[in-house]
């Protein structure tokens, strides 16, 4: 070994020494947002109490962003969770929001400037009970001009800001449930189960418009995303006094997020093969409950595909040769375990036996 080498390894051992590796925090916290917060100020904050001279908490992210004057459920993860965020993006979301009709404002909660007034007329809860049942279902819902939204490479809040109104393409959204109760003769309780993409400021509108009147939200807080709920977060405040130690309790696993229970086992040979990124033909490990549930999903990619155009779909309606070999290839996301039962990311296993590594993780 030449002496410039030699030099050279002893300087980096020096600063291995000097800078020992940070522990990458990982997991998922539910958080209950304050008030007056953005969602981005959320995550920084809890980047800023997991952070220490031994523990690295720079990558976080939310799963949905709530508006400053919401409160509620907000997801956040951190290190390696941040990679399946995109299963809580897209889950249904139930809010409780409470609606003071009369006025409308221009951001269509109380933190904008009222636009408009209008008389309120009598109601009670049999005809708010007749309102709710209008807007259950599938539908579609225009974005409000405040929101984060882009157009052209800007924010329509940018727009909004600037006075500017632009046109927005309505969107599908889907209410699952809602209930509308009287506060008193002001005031409305909307307690609502959405899918992704609905403004809850929008439906609020919505509805004293169908009252024959103007209504904006005073209140909105966030119950549940997916299969979380409210009752298991803990507020910001308490997660700031408490130590170290007692905040990591509150993480949960990386995989929180997913929402997938079907799983395939790998050898530690398979498993240093998928993190090298290669494929694995495991056709031999495929059992009749797995078979059930690539073909459940297969089902659903083809309904979901062929809805607008020929309807419903299953795998034995398709009859053409090259049309049932291409099904065999459709990937289905599924969860990889090693023999220790530990998770390892996530993989598209095909009908064929073909498994692809998707999203691995690495602690």
């Amino acid at each position: 070994m030449s002496i410039v080498s030699t030099k050279a390894s002893t300087q980096a051992d020096k600063k291995s020494n000097n800078h020992p590796s940070k522990i990458k925090v990982s997991g998922v916290i539910l958080v209950d947002k304050p008030q007056g917060m953005t969602s981005q100020q959320v995550v920084s904050k809890v980047k800023y109490l997991f952070k220490s001279p031994n523990h690295d908490s720079k990558k976080a992210g939310h799963t949905g962003t709530l508006d400053p004057m919401a409160t509620g459920l907000l997801p956040i993860c951190l290190g390696e969770a941040t990679k399946f965020s995109h299963y809580q993006l897209d889950a249904d979301k139930s809010y409780q929001a409470t609606i003071l009709l009369g006025s409308q404002t221009d951001t269509g909660d109380a933190d904008g400037q009222v636009t408009a007034e209008a008389p309120i007329p009598a109601f009670d809860d049999a005809m708010l009970d007749k309102v709710a049942q209008q807007f259950l279902g599938a539908q579609q819902q225009i974005p409000p001009m405040y929101s984060a939204l882009k157009k052209d490479g800007k924010k329509l809040y940018e727009y909004a800001r600037a006075g500017i109104e632009v046109d927005r393409p309505p969107r599908d959204i889907v209410l699952k449930a809602i209930e509308l109760k009287a506060i008193d003769e002001q005031q409305i309780q909307l307690t609502v189960t959405c899918s992704k993409g609905t403004y809850v400021r929008v439906l609020a509108e919505d509805i004293a418009k169908t009252m024959a009147t103007l209504g904006h939200l005073t209140a909105l807080r966030r119950l549940q995303v997916g299969n979380f709920k409210i009752d298991e977060t803990i507020a910001l405040a308490d997660l700031e006094a408490l130590p170290l130690e007692q905040r990591q309790t509150y993480l949960l696993p990386v995989d929180a997020c997913i929402d997938i229970n079907a799983e395939l086992t790998l050898s530690s040979e398979q498993c240093e093969r998928v993190q090298m990124g290669q494929r694995l033909n495991v056709i031999d490990q495929l059992t009749d409950d797995l078979r059930s549930y690539i073909t459940a999903a297969i089902d659903q990619h083809l309904a979901a595909n062929n809805k607008s155009a020929a309807g419903h779909q299953d795998i034995e309606d398709i009859k053409d040769g090259n049309e049932q070999q291409l099904v065999h290839e459709i990937p289905v996301d599924i969860r990889l375990i090693n023999e220790q039962g530990a998770f390892i990311g996530l993989g598209a296993v095909s009908l064929n036996g073909r498994l692809q590594p998707k999203k691995l993780i690495q602690l």
